[in-house]
């Protein structure tokens, strides 16, 4: 089951470099670690290549869904960086050279002695109607428009923009966890697993599998926005558990 979350969010992860495999994905945890955080699911992750009807048609379909669309790489100063174009292609306004962001760019590029020149100038170039995300990493701005936030691809700068991002936003009440891990494999306690999440509605559950050493175990999570019921469920779970004579790895 899923949790019935107020606010929700939907992640477009776009670059050629994801879907060969040449660049191994370090945003999504992140991404989704801090929204958990903060009270926003993120409910949907795509990966979509650098095409621009691709990321228009993910765009559009993220942005009508969720409360938030958050888009991470291809706003950089090279040919094949195309999101900001997509993105003012799927609200259907112009884009040019931003002087807000050429304002907080040339500075910072004079002061490293480096020249900024039209390549770079495509870092500011910025759909109109759109606000700036600051980045203090590497200067050159994400921006936000409508409910979708653009930020860049390079780990450290996303973070720096995500942060930056989380002043603006609508937030809901945070998830919350706990975990019992049974050293059972999955299909053992799979039947008492169902039925007490028949009987908590409100807390979603999940299992997750693993064999190490010989020795299969499984990890019982509990999800939800109420402490109570959280706990009363996550309790319960281990004395069926007992109860039915399944041993634990770690028991609440």
């Amino acid at each position: 089951m899923t949790l019935d979350a107020k606010v929700t969010a939907g992640l477009l992860v776009i670059g050629d470099e994801i879907l060969s495999g040449r660049t191994k994905d370090k945003n999504i945890g992140t991404i989704a670690d801090h929204l958990t955080s903060i009270g926003i699911a993120l409910s949907e992750v795509r990966v979509v290549a650098d095409v621009e009807e691709a990321i228009v048609e993910a765009l559009n379909a993220l942005r009508h869904r969720y409360t938030y669309v958050f888009t991470t790489g291809g706003i950089g100063p090279t040919h094949d960086d195309i999101t900001a174009d997509a993105v003012a292609k799927a609200f259907g306004v112009t884009i040019d050279v931003d002087p807000r962001a050429v304002a907080i760019m040339k500075p910072a590029y004079e002061k490293r002695g480096i020249e900024l020149n039209a390549a770079r100038l495509r870092m500011a170039r910025i759909p109109a109607g759109a606000d700036l995300v600051v980045n203090d990493v590497s200067v050159a701005p994400g921006f936000r428009i409508g409910n979708v936030i653009v930020m860049a691809g390079v780990p450290s700068i996303m973070e720096s923009m995500l942060i930056s991002a989380t002043a603006t936003l609508e937030t809901g009440a945070k998830v919350l966890s706990a975990s019992i891990v049974v050293a059972h494999a999955e299909g053992e306690i799979a039947e008492l697993f169902a039925a007490h999440q028949a009987a908590w509605p409100q807390v979603a559950m999940g299992s997750y599998p693993a064999f190490k050493d010989g020795q299969y175990s499984t990890d019982l999570v509990l999800r939800a926005t109420d402490a109570g019921a959280l706990s009363s469920a996550s309790h319960t779970l281990a004395e069926k558990l007992a109860a039915s004579g399944f041993s634990f790895v770690k028991k609440i």
